[in-house]
């Protein structure tokens, strides 16, 4: 009954989750050129039905997206408009004229709060040339970022701030944990791996070699020497958690031989699904930093990965010492990450 009881709950656990993860991501790109500041700030469609605009193209709207001030005097943007990037995306571009004085300027994001929890936005600030001054992500608890705007010339730009670096190191550390750890179709295939691993050997080796490839991936793709898009990784993704559940019911929850390397192969594709975070925040782009975000963001995965594992093999390895957890528990949880896996690759492929 108990163990009837566990299958019942992790089931209805994947469905109330079983559209994965949401990252909740948007960018806003501050240039500094010559007398003219210009925001660019990009919603996706779905952050905008949050934000729930009376007119998404009406400039009054605009400028209440964004507050900035340079020596606490607010400024008053010249023009604002906006624009469709894609299907998928929207643009809203804010100008200023800026001061012939004052040398610090605050930029505050005002209607983070309205978006769902957790939704965070990659600010970068740029010159026409030069290193980039500051970047961080914003929250709805830390809406602002500060930058020297007196410093900024045409032809150069200050490093960011020390007290900046640190802020922005924690924020992509923790953007990295919270991403594997709402990582639904990451997660499940992890567990399809483990569920069936009945040695210590066995299941640091997949852990590894999970970790190792989408490393990889999630370098090459972040530099953009490799480029996979989403419409093909998502849906590979689901893929390969229907894989190995298939796999694990034909082999009646027994521990396949060379696990490990598929693993590897398929956890190439899911560093592809990882770079994408990366990617949206524009992360690498325009001169912007690159070694720092990709660091610390692989950090925090490879952190929340060894949090979930540390947790969850103890229960597994638990379990497997029932013998009838591994007659009816182990091929009922291993048909749950098939079908769980089988409906997102519909909703990837079919349904998108």
């Amino acid at each position: 009954m108990r163990i009837r009881l566990s299958c019942f709950l992790f089931f209805t656990g994947c469905l109330g989750v079983v559209r994965a993860h949401d990252p909740g991501l948007s960018t806003a790109l501050v240039t500094v050129r010559g007398e003219s500041v210009r925001v660019a700030v990009t919603f996706s469609t779905a952050d905008l039905h949050a934000l729930q605009p009376p007119d998404p193209v009406k400039g009054d709207w605009i400028e209440r997206l964004i507050d900035l001030r340079v020596d606490g005097a607010r400024l008053v943007p010249r023009t604002a408009r906006s624009r469709a990037v894609d299907a998928g995306e929207f643009q809203f571009e804010l100008t200023w004229t800026r001061p012939a004085t004052g040398g610090a300027a605050e930029l505050r994001v005002l209607r983070l709060a309205a978006l769902p929890a957790g939704h965070r936005q990659f600010v970068t600030v740029s010159a026409e040339s030069g290193p980039v001054p500051a970047e961080r992500l914003l929250t709805a608890r830390e809406p602002s970022l500060g930058f020297p705007l007196a410093a900024m010339s045409g032809s150069s730009a200050p490093a960011a701030t020390a007290d900046e670096e640190p802020s922005t190191f924690a924020a992509f550390l923790r953007l990295g944990v919270e991403h594997i750890w709402t990582g639904y179709d990451h997660l499940l295939f992890l567990f399809g791996l483990l569920v069936v691993c009945t040695r210590f050997r066995s299941s640091i080796a997949i852990i590894s070699c999970f970790t190792l490839a989408h490393s990889i991936t999630l370098a090459l793709a972040t530099l953009d020497l490799v480029n996979l898009p989403s419409r093909y990784t998502e849906p590979l993704i689901a893929a390969s958690i229907v894989y190995v559940g298939v796999e694990n019911l034909l082999r009646r929850g027994a521990e396949p031989r060379g696990r490990w390397a598929l693993t590897f192969l398929f956890g190439l594709v899911h560093g592809f699904g990882f770079a994408t975070v990366l990617r949206e925040l524009g992360v690498g782009q325009g001169g912007r930093g690159l070694a720092m975000p990709l660091f610390t963001f692989n950090l925090g995965v490879e952190l929340g990965q060894i949090a979930i594992a540390a947790v969850v093999l103890p229960i597994i390895w638990r379990l497997r010492k029932n013998e009838k957890f591994l007659r009816r528990g182990v091929p009922a949880l291993s048909a749950v990450v098939a079908l769980a896996g089988l409906h997102w690759l519909m909703e990837r492929t079919i349904f998108a």
